[in-house]
């Protein structure tokens, strides 16, 4: 059963979404304890954030112990139990896992760099530095700076895509595969049904070390524009052929678990359709793959449908997990400057979201029309905005604890002061305060949501784009015979056009366009559904 195919996938950042024992940091037994809210909403499944036993340098994405809950979001059992509800409520389980890098206090690491001899001398990334003593190549992290760090034990440097604590595994060695291995199989016997793979194009380096090309269009990364990271082609240290063969044996150990399912995480780049179509082309890789596209997107028709036209072209038999928001970047009603109009533009955005072939991640906080916080300086977690602090604030704004009620601590915690602040302007669009309102963001995108079921071809079919006024998005999802045309207004104006003959409107799904004389009508803001007959 190909449950992901069309999935709306909700993602979880523990940390942030509630917090059960009172410490300001939210817990697995918290997830637990709000997972009607997810089920109610609409979704199929939930991605879990790392909860893994870590330092926390980079909450959780340094990961010291694969097959271990965190004291700071609870215990093994907690996290059984969180899996049997979710069960219980028919929503599936998804886990992020962090394959490319782990802690540098992770056993393998401590022992990998004790000398240049021991059973793991060869697990993780090391090379002897050039003559003059600098680093073996030009490498960069995306945190700032040189992507390698010396080594006094072994006098090497050893290579660190993100934070210098972060040192990257060699997928080069086959232990190596085989032990990230072992940790996959751990947790699907615990019962997850899949895995959001981290970064999934990093886990394999040129095992020469080449020096990466510079990069003729900055723009064309998913790192601000004042990150160096960003003026390189990263053609050597990343998004290599030999990464294929990993992803195959990952995939093979998922088939033999049944229904399973993955996501990889795909940075933003000149080749990223080309990566994505490498990676969930045919049925031997991964089940789907998300992009930056529309987590960099501004609200604009124009892009979007060139983002998704592109990959259609590049990847026919490909599947996308499209997502607006996640745990790394700008808020999208904010990227959108939609604060003032958010119960109109998050439904409309979510409607056009799901309505796209491929499977969908909503984040956490998303379906209630929250813009990105002002986190201030002194208040600030996030390593990489402290790094790049003013031109980039980090990625804390889009992190802060999730608002249950309008009260100080949002119903979030009953600590004094939770890991983030809680802006006055989240805990007025609060689950409590929407859940009263059918007007609201909440409610309309769970009357979305639901009615989408109802389309198969929403949920499974083919897409084909019609030309649109300018500002909006115009295409037809089909199936079976089944066709539904699909439009939306992203500007401030009425539009219409020649509606296709026989289109006849649908209604249920709280949008307020129609069809009308032969004519498609769309209010500012708004989208039609409209069922087109068997083509």
């Amino acid at each position: 059963m190909e449950w992901w195919r069309g999935a709306v996938i909700y993602q979880i950042y523990p940390r942030s979404y509630a917090d059960s024992d009172g410490d300001g940091i939210g817990d697995l037994r918290g997830v637990a304890g709000r997972l009607e809210h997810v089920a109610d909403l609409g979704a199929d499944a939930i991605w879990l954030s790392p909860f893994f036993k870590s330092p926390m340098k980079d909450f959780g994405y340094d990961v010291e112990d694969y097959c271990a809950v965190d004291p700071l979001f609870g215990t093994m059992r907690d996290f059984d139990r969180l899996v049997a509800k979710a069960h219980k409520l028919g929503l599936k389980v998804m886990i992020d896992q962090v394959l490319s890098h782990t802690a540098d206090t992770h056993p393998w690491f401590v022992e990998s760099r004790k000398d240049r001899t021991n059973p793991k001398a060869n697990w993780y990334v090391w090379a002897d530095p050039k003559p003059d003593g600098s680093p073996p190549n030009n490498w960069m992290s995306i945190f700032g700076g040189v992507g390698w760090q010396w080594d006094t034990r072994r006098r090497q440097y050893y290579m660190h895509n993100f934070l210098v604590e972060q040192p990257d595994l060699n997928f080069h060695e086959p232990q190596v595969r085989e032990a990230l291995l072992g940790t996959v199989k751990f947790w699907l016997e615990r019962g997850v049904d899949g895995f959001r793979l981290d970064t999934v194009n990093y886990y394999v380096h040129d095992a020469k070390l080449r020096d990466n090309p510079p990069n003729s269009t900055p723009g064309m990364s998913d790192v601000p524009a004042d990150n160096p990271y960003g003026w390189q082609l990263h053609v050597y240290d990343k998004s290599r052929p030999e990464n294929l063969s990993f992803l195959e044996s990952f995939r093979a150990l998922l088939d033999r678990h049944g229904a399973t399912a993955s996501v990889g995480e795909v940075g933003a780049g000149p080749d990223t359709n080309r990566i994505v179509a490498e990676y969930t082309g045919g049925s031997k890789r991964l089940h789907m793959c998300y992009g930056f596209d529309l987590l960099s997107s501004k609200g604009e028709a124009a892009p979007i449908r060139a983002a998704v036209e592109d990959f259609e072209r590049a990847s026919p038999d490909g599947w996308m997990a499209w997502a607006l928001s996640n745990h790394d970047v700008v808020r999208a009603i904010t990227r959108w400057r939609a604060e003032a109009r958010s119960a109109e533009v998050a439904p409309l955005s979510i409607a056009l979201m799901t309505s796209l072939r491929g499977s969908s991640c909503l984040y956490q906080g998303e379906e209630l029309g929250l813009p990105e916080a002002d986190v201030p300086y002194d208040l600030l977690q996030d390593p990489y905005g402290k790094a790049f602090w003013p031109a980039f604030k980090g990625r804390d704004g889009c992190r802060t604890p999730m608002p249950w009620t309008s009260s100080a601590k949002a119903g979030f915690t009953t600590a004094k002061k939770p890991w983030l602040p809680i802006p006055p302007e989240h805990r007025a669009l609060s689950v409590a305060a929407q859940a009263k309102d059918d007007a609201s963001a909440l409610s309309r995108v769970k009357r979305f949501l639901h009615w989408r079921r109802t389309r198969p071809e929403l949920v499974r079919g083919s897409i084909k784009f019609h030309d649109a006024p300018e500002g909006a998005l115009v295409f037809e999802r089909s199936l079976g015979g089944s066709r539904t045309l699909c439009a939306f207004n992203l500007s401030g104006k009425r539009l219409a056009f020649a509606a296709p003959r026989g289109a006849r409107t649908l209604d249920g799904h709280g949008f307020a366009g129609a069809v009308a004389g032969g004519e498609a009508r769309l209010p500012p803001r708004q989208a039609l559904f409209a069922d087109l007959g068997e083509g």
